[in-house]
Formats: structure tokens, C-alpha cells, sequence
């Protein structure tokens, strides 16, 4: 395959998929939502402040697992682009993974405090667990759009639903987790949210398996082409390549912001209750602003929509650059602006993967791979998020604690306040170049 970006027309027209399939896969939203944001809002602090590891071993051990997935990931959409199970060469992924990703996280936070190193290693072989786990898990599940509708508009719709449960998702894992953590106290706070983080991971997946259990699929045959041909097939597809790019970094910029929230609310505005607060901020337009940013894309089109995002995104970062000086308010108000770009930046680029991966016959049998090599990428920028934050806290002089309250010299709070504005909004910046090249003949 080489960069030839003419979709291939679909010989029957598709017709909509049904509303309970579209809401059946959006709730596997809830498993990557929710594992996706808690370890990248809590990990962080509670290697730095529970266990008392020093930010820059933190950034190791939070980094070292997404760096695995990164290799896996690809593995991961090769082996589900060639299964026959008779259930689907996706759904039973769904269900085996999900509930193991589960159990692994579960077991996170119930390792040892003390002494550091062994509290360490725990989190550390346990993380690298759940994110082997999540590997076949996600990958199968962000493959499913190209192979249960071909229809444009419809691939749209579906993110639609994923982005506005993966935003409630968000809300209830990000906003409640610091409130049962300091509703249970310093002992039992970490692995009640444990708990609560897996249950919600066993319904998503357990709801994604059953909900698209009657999706008609657009299967292609199984591919002979080899693995390391395909990969190189890939990067040579010049469109995927730039939005690959687009999205990393996007991914990466809000990574480094959940990480921040909790530093933030502490040593910015005085308030360790106010992780909750932000986070409400930076997700709840998504359930609002979701089904506009559908509209949007239906009537303007796909980049340009994404374009209007990611300038949000990076906007509302860049004005927190002020945020030691704003009133709390005016923090607050930020982050929503923030809030309502993610969505769409979230939205915009996974209804366009599909378009770029099925968009020729051959492809069809390469999904998977796509799929592989597209969250691959989008796991090293959230891994790399919290990492980049960690180096910043570092650099800043930040000082470790286990459980009491440490004081922070000023360029550690200048650092948090940084870490958590103009690094994200910079990294924005650099993503619209890539998405400005980025060129789809047949969309609008």
C-alpha cells in the first residue's frame, strides 16, 4: 500500500447502524476511560507523596509499562487480525482482556508502602501487567468502527457516542477517585480507588462485548503479507502518518495536564480538594459539547473541525501559564476551555482512523495493524505525559514525601504551574503542523 488516499467506495450503500450497537460500543469507553485516566491523574503522586520515590524514579516506573505497549501494541493487532473465532476475530478480546485488565488493577495499590523500593517494584510489575492487558483490549476495541460500518458519516455518529461516554467515563473515574482517596484516608484511600477503577473497567468491557454482539461485520480476507512489510506499508501512508502524529502529541499534552491536576489543586490554589473540581472542569463540557462537535464535523468536515479543537485545547493551556496569579475562577474557566477542545480532539481523530485504515480493499485486512500501530502511539503520548511532567517537577526541585505534607520551594511550584500550561499548549502548537499536511481525497 503506499500513500494513495482515494477511498475505496463501498459496493452497497451502508446502512445505520443500529442505536444499540452504537451505545453497546461506546461503552467500552468506560474501560478506557477509566483506566486511562486514573493512573496518569494519581499514579504520580502516589509514588512522589504515599511511597516517597524520588519524580525522576517515578517517571521510570509510570513510563517503562507504556513503553512496552508501544511494542506491543502492533503484536496485539496482528494476532486479532488473524483470528477466526467464531464470536469475531474483535469482540472475544473484549471480554478476556477487559476483565483481566480488571484484575490487574485491582492489585495496583495494594502493594507495600515501605520501604520505597519494595513499594516501587509493586506498582511497577503490577502496571506492566495491567498494561499488557490493555494492549488486547484496546487495540481490538479502536478497530472495530472500520469493520462494522464503511459509511463515512456513520464512523462520525459512532465516535460520537464513544467520546460522550468516554468524557462520562472520565468524569466519574478522574472526579471521584481523589474523593475516595481522602474519603478513606492514607491507608485504605489508594486501594479503595483500586477497587472502584476495576469495577467500572469490568462493566465497560463486559458492556462492549455484549452491546456489539449483533454488529453486521465488514470483514477483508487475512493478509499474507508479512509483519515487518506491513509496518513498513504503514509508515510509508502519509496521511495516517501525520494524523498519527497530530494525536500523539495531542495525547501527549493531555497527559502531562491530568498528571498535573492534583500537584495543581494542592500547590496552586491551596486546596487538595480541588483535584475534583478541576477535573469536572476539564470533562463535563465534553458531555455538552460532544453532539456539536458531531454536527460540526457532518456539515464543515472532519479536519476542519479538529483544527477549531486543537486550538481550543491549546489555547485554554497556554492561559493557565497565569494561573499562580488568577483568581480560582478564572483557573477553573480555563480548563473548561481546555475541556471543550479535548472532545473534539478526541472525537475528530478517531472518526478519521477508520476513514484512513479501510480505506482501500487491501487495507481492510490490515485494521488491526492500523489499530496497532494508531494505540501504540497514543499510549507512548499518554505515558509520556506524566513522564515530561515528572522531569519538570525534577527540574523544578520538587520534594518527595510519604504521606506528610512537604514544603515546596518556589521553582517547584513555579514547575507544577508550567508542567500543567505552557508545556501542553507548546506541544499543541507543534501538532498543528502535522495536521495542517494532513490530506484525505473523498472527505470533505
Amino acid at each position: 500500500m503506499t500513500s494513495a488516499t482515494s477511498p475505496a467506495p463501498s459496493p452497497v450503500p451502508s446502512s445505520a447502524l443500529p442505536a444499540a450497537v452504537r451505545r453497546g460500543y461506546g461503552l467500552g469507553s468506560v474501560a478506557t476511560g477509566a483506566f486511562g485516566t486514573v493512573p496518569g491523574l494519581l499514579l504520580l503522586p502516589y509514588l512522589t507523596d504515599r511511597i516517597g520515590v524520588s519524580a525522576a524514579l517515578a517517571c521510570v516506573i509510570v513510563f517503562a509499562p507504556k513503553a512496552w505497549d508501544v511494542v506491543l501494541n502492533p503484536v496485539a493487532g496482528r494476532i486479532s487480525d488473524r483470528s477466526q473465532h467464531p464470536d469475531g476475530k474483535r469482540r472475544p478480546f473484549l471480554i478476556r482482556a477487559g476483565l483481566l485488565l480488571a484484575a490487574c488493577f485491582a492489585l495496583l495499590f495494594l502493594g507495600p508502602t515501605s520501604p520505597p523500593w519494595a513499594g516501587a517494584a509493586w506498582v511497577a510489575v503490577a502496571y506492566l501487567a495491567c498494561a499488557t492487558a490493555y494492549s488486547f483490549f484496546q487495540v481490538p476495541y479502536v478497530a472495530m468502527p472500520a469493520e462494522i460500518t464503511d459509511d463515512y458519516d456513520e464512523r462520525t455518529r459512532l465516535m460520537t457516542w464513544r467520546v460522550a461516554i468516554l468524557a462520562l467515563a472520565i468524569l466519574v473515574s478522574g472526579g471521584l477517585s481523589p474523593v475516595i482517596r481522602e474519603a478513606f484516608g492514607p491507608v485504605w484511600g489508594y486501594r479503595a480507588v483500586g477497587f472502584f477503577v476495576a469495577a467500572l473497567i469490568a462493566l465497560g468491557a463486559w458492556g462492549a462485548w455484549h452491546g456489539t454482539k449483533r454488529a453486521r461485520v465488514v470483514a477483508g480476507a487475512v493478509t499474507s503479507t508479512s509483519f515487518g512489510d506491513q509496518l513498513r506499508l504503514i509508515r510509508s501512508d502519509r496521511p495516517f502518518r501525520l494524523l498519527l502524529t497530530t494525536f500523539v502529541l495531542q495525547a501527549l499534552a493531555t497527559g502531562a495536564m491530568l498528571a498535573g491536576v492534583d500537584y495543581v489543586a494542592r500547590w496552586v490554589l491551596g486546596a487538595p480538594s480541588a483535584a475534583s473540581l478541576l477535573f469536572v472542569c476539564f470533562v463535563a463540557p465534553a458531555l455538552v459539547v460532544t453532539p456539536l462537535w458531531q454536527r460540526y464535523g457532518t456539515a464543515r468536515d472532519k479536519k476542519r473541525g479538529y483544527l477549531l479543537a486543537s486550538f481550543l485545547l491549546g489555547g485554554g493551556a497556554l492561559a493557565l501559564v497565569l494561573s499562580r496569579s488568577m483568581p480560582a475562577g478564572v483557573v477553573y474557566l480555563c480548563v473548561a476551555v481546555v475541556g471543550v477542545g479535548y472532545a473534539g480532539a478526541q472525537m475528530f481523530p478517531m472518526a478519521m482512523l477508520p476513514d484512513v485504515a479501510s480505506r482501500t480493499g487491501d487495507a481492510q485486512s490490515r485494521v488491526g495493524l492500523y489499530t496497532g500501530v494508531w494505540t501504540a502511539g497514543e499510549t507512548l503520548g499518554l505515558a509520556l505525559g506524566p513522564a515530561v511532567y515528572a522531569v519538570v517537577l525534577a527540574l523544578g526541585g520538587y520534594v518527595s514525601s510519604t504521606g506528610t505534607v512537604a514544603v515546596q520551594p518556589d521553582s517547584a511550584v513555579t514547575a507544577i504551574a508550567l508542567g500543567f500550561s505552557l508545556v501542553p499548549a507548546a506541544l499543541v502548537a507543534i501538532s498543528l503542523l502535522a495536521l495542517r499536511g494532513y490530506r484525505l481525497e473523498g472527505s470533505r
